[in-house]
Parts: structure tokens; C-alpha cells; sequence
């Protein structure tokens, strides 16, 4: 089956212990790789192994995520028919096993965050058009729906990043918003904790460190926006990145809080120091947009393109 283009990935697993990778496209196809159906190299692997398992929404999934909620679980993230589905991957298995109604379509992808073994929270696109709707899975169960004060106007949600502070039971939500702006919300309280303005185009991606307190944005301008968090939940703008060319579509910071990558609209993937922002590296391989970047927990990095490949690297090798 020839694979679309790539809209979102995910690693999971080390490959000692048969580690997967999970790649979504605009067919509605799903594969699943593991390292035994391909071979883990350096640079330019194109992955077309795997299982691709049917879609249960077919031609009409535009924007899916995947996050492991527990073994043999997934879920996928902003169908276009407006479902949220469960599968079980276990033993062989690839069945739809509950599925949840969402209230928009949007750009937006979902973010979900462990509560226990049993339990998640879930983050998606409200049915307001600034609206982010919070649930509890898998009981379906709508916790609230923040809402930003009435005197903003952020327009739509672009990117969404559950997280908990080792301090604290409470969720925090880090949202990235049409008019550029970045805004920590307490889920809890149902408030905007802070809010600033990260970019003059919408926040098309983010990425936080919580053990660092530091967070990362891109947009469709030529630079990245690095901010922190201090003490009081306030965000703090740090620096800019200038870029080479205009469009981030993902960002990602490696397990080990070391390096950072970029998904660019001009073909291209960039590689940072993550503290220092220093550009280590340009990988030019793809042939059209890079939508997506994943990297698994012992440093491999994936990314997907419009060009309908996937690419795998090994670079800058943990220690």
C-alpha cells in the first residue's frame, strides 16, 4: 500500500526490546513498524514495512496523534469524522475497541497525559473555535472546556501539550494559539496561569521540558521562540532562533533534553542544542514539507514528509 503523506509520528519502545514506530497519513492509513520489519540505520532508511491496519474512517483522517495510554492501547486523535478511537494492539491484535465523539475538526492534534495505569486526560479542540475541550478517558467523562478570558482574542488553538509538574497532582496545558500567542492554562482551576506572544504567525508547534522549565514554539515566520516557566507559572520569553527559511510544522526535544529537531516547510530537517540553541545539523533528504518529527526514547529520530517517505537517523549518539 503506497503511504500518503506523513502527518504524524510516534516511537515507542527501545529497539532492544522490538521498538515500534507509528505513522499516520491523509489516506486515513496506519502503520505500525517494529524493528524487526525494517533495518535501523544511519540517515536516509525509507520504512515501507509494517502492517498498515484499516481505518476505520478511510479516506477522511486529515490530523491523528498517538500516544501509548497502556500496553497494547493507542489512541488516534482528530479523525476527520470527528472520532477518537482506542485500539488494541496486543497479541497480534488491531481492532477498534471504543471510540469518543469529538466536538471539532480543526488543525489542532490532541495531547494526551498518563493519570495512573488505568486513567488519562485527554486535550482536543473544543466545539468554540478558541475553545479546548478536557476529558477524562477512558470514561468518556468531560472534565471542562477552557475558554479564553473576553477580552482575548487568540483565535483558534494550533498545538496542544498536556504536562504535570513533579510538585504538583494538578495538569497544566501549554497551548499554542492563531495569533502567535503561547498560554499555560491550569486545567484544575480552569484559568490561564500566564500568556505571551510568542510569534506574529500562528504557533503551528511546541515542545516543553519540564525538568528545565523551558519550552520551544515554531510558526510560519523565519525563527523558533525558546521561553521558560518560573516559579510563580509565568511564562518568560528567553530568545530567538532565526531560520533560514520560513515554516516550522513540528518540534521536538530528544528524551535526553540534549538536542531538538525541527519539521520545515522547505524540505528540511533541523537539528539544535537545546540549551544553547547552537544549529548543529541540516538533513536534507525529503523532497517536499516535512510535517512530523518523532524521536524514540534511545535517540533514534523519524520524520515524515509529503513526499510520501520516512526517513530514520542516528545522530549525535546519547551518552
Amino acid at each position: 500500500m503506497e503511504l500518503r503523506p506523513g502527518l504524524g509520528l510516534s516511537c515507542s519502545g527501545e529497539p532492544a526490546e522490538s521498538g515500534h514506530l507509528h505513522s499516520t497519513a491523509s489516506s486515513g492509513a496506519w502503520r505500525v513498524m517494529c524493528q524487526g520489519s525494517f533495518k535501523w540505520t544511519y540517515f536516509s532508511q525509507i520504512l515501507w514495512a509494517g502492517s498498515c491496519l484499516p481505518s476505520p474512517w478511510a479516506q477522511y483522517a486529515l490530523l491523528l496523534s498517538w500516544s501509548a495510554v497502556r500496553p497494547g492501547i493507542l489512541t488516534s486523535c482528530q479523525g476527520r469524522d470527528l472520532k477518537l478511537c482506542l485500539w488494541d494492539l496486543g497479541e497480534g491484535r488491531n481492532a477498534v475497541v471504543d471510540s469518543v465523539r469529538l466536538e471539532s475538526i480543526g488543525f489542532c492534534r490532541g495531547s494526551v497525559l498518563a493519570r495512573g495505569h488505568q486513567h488519562w486526560t485527554l486535550a482536543v479542540p473544543g466545539r468554540g473555535s478558541d475553545e479546548v475541550q478536557i476529558l477524562e478517558m477512558p470514561s468518556k467523562t468531560s472534565v471542562c472546556t477552557l475558554k479564553p478570558e473576553a477580552d482575548a482574542k487568540p483565535g483558534m488553538p494550533m498545538c496542544l501539550e498536556l504536562w504535570q509538574a513533579n510538585s504538583s497532582p494538578r495538569p497544566l496545558l501549554l497551548a499554542g494559539y492563531e495569533d502567535g500567542s503561547v498560554a499555560l492554562w491550569d486545567v484544575s482551576e480552569r484559568k490561564v496561569c500566564s500568556r505571551i506572544a510568542c510569534h506574529t504567525e500562528p504557533v503551528m508547534a511546541l515542545d516543553f521540558d519540564s525538568q528545565k522549565a523551558r519550552g520551544v514554539s515554531g510558526s510560519a515566520e523565519k525563527a523558533l521562540a525558546v521561553w521558560s516557566l518560573d516559579e510563580q507559572q509565568a511564562l518568560q520569553a528567553l530568545r530567538t532562533q532565526e531560520l533560514t527559511n520560513p515554516g516550522i510544522a513540528d518540534v521536538k526535544i530528544r528524551p535526553d533534553r540534549k538536542i531538538l529537531a525541527t519539521a520545515g516547510w522547505d524540505h528540511r530537517i533541523r537539528v539544535f542544542h537545546w540549551w544553547t540553541m547552537k544549529p548543529l545539523a541540516v538533513l536534507a533528504f525529503h523532497s517536499a514539507t516535512v510535517h512530523c518529527v518523532a524521536f524514540a526514547t534511545d535517540g533514534l529520530l523519524a520524520a515524515g514528509s509529503r513526499d510520501q517517505r520516512i526517513s530514520v537517523w542516528s545522530l549525535y549518539p546519547r551518552t
